[in-house]
């Protein structure tokens, strides 16, 4: 009996829900990206998701070419629609995985933009009074740059996942991507910063709530939202004087300032949760900028 893509895809989002556990919001941009795969197959009247052809994929992407997509949406949409061929192999729904040769188109590579260190200065020293908030913001920043975790990482944080005072080690426990923990050291600033937050700070806040585990809090004591985080970063920001900054600055200034100052691209890769080094080795590229620039500047025959 033939399958309907559209039935395909219904099976392969309750799938994706239900036994591989995916969030609603990602289950979602699934259904919207899949949604103009299935309007081009029916379109081209396909009514048997085991009659799809490769011309019918590249017929599609095609479609996503002529809409004036960027490079970077058109490699989305065509991942979903790959996913749902592999699915259909993997059903035994098709026999031929008839997406297979397709390959994203190539995206411009986007090096990240690094705050300087007399930038992440200033803005830490702005960070934060002895009021509970102020303590939390300090630590807030001062973890971000310490550590290169996302925010989503950060604010996940439990007290139990960051180094006790006498602790000699000082490791934080950051859960990333996949539920991967790694283990990242923090220097002397981040944990006086800590220390404060957690002496001083917390537990006034932490009062106001329920005092769950978390280990940044937001004003009612419950766990800190990655949009008030988001905020506390802007606000800094603009107290000192440095445009264009979101907490991911700080993700992309620890490995840049890391690099500068001679740590190896695995070590980095390790810290930041990257699992390859590709990912890692953009940051390369921006510290090659800093050194031609420097070249420029310093060397008189140069230019």
């Amino acid at each position: 009996m033939a399958l309907a893509p559209a039935r395909a895809v219904e099976r392969l989002l309750r799938e994706l829900a239900i036994e591989r556990g995916l969030s609603a919001h990602t289950v979602a941009a699934y259904r919207r990206d899949l949604a103009g795969y299935i309007a081009v197959l029916e379109a081209r009247g396909v009514e048997d998701a085991a009659a799809i052809s490769a011309a019918d994929v590249a017929a599609y992407r095609a479609a996503l070419a002529d809409r004036g997509l960027a490079a970077s949406s058109v490699a989305r949409h065509l991942s979903a629609a790959k996913a749902l061929h592999r699915w259909l192999v993997e059903e035994r729904i098709a026999v031929e995985d008839v997406a297979r040769d397709q390959r994203p188109p190539k995206q411009a590579m986007r090096l990240p933009k690094a705050l300087s260190v007399a930038q992440v200065t200033a803005m830490l020293e702005r960070a934060g009074g002895d009021d509970p908030q102020g303590l939390r913001d300090r630590a807030l920043l001062e973890l971000l740059y310490a550590t290169g975790a996302r925010i989503s990482e950060l604010v996940a944080l439990d007290v139990d996942d960051v180094p006790a005072a006498d602790d000699a080690v000082g490791l934080v426990r950051v859960t990333g991507k996949g539920a991967k923990q790694r283990l990242v050291p923090v220097g002397s600033y981040a944990r006086a910063a800590l220390d404060a937050w957690l002496v001083r700070g917390r537990p006034a806040i932490a009062a106001k709530g329920r005092g769950g585990p978390a280990l940044l809090l937001g004003a009612r004591g419950g766990r800190l939202s990655r949009q008030a985080a988001w905020d506390v970063v802007q606000r800094v920001a603009e107290a000192a004087d440095v445009p264009r900054v979101s907490p991911h600055s700080f993700r992309h200034s620890f490995a840049t300032h890391l690099l500068e100052g001679g740590a190896d691209v695995r070590v980095v890769q390790e810290l930041l949760g990257h699992a390859s080094v590709a990912t890692t080795q953009i940051y390369t590229h921006v510290t090659a900028d800093t050194l031609r620039d420097m070249y420029t500047s310093a060397h008189p025959r140069a230019r």
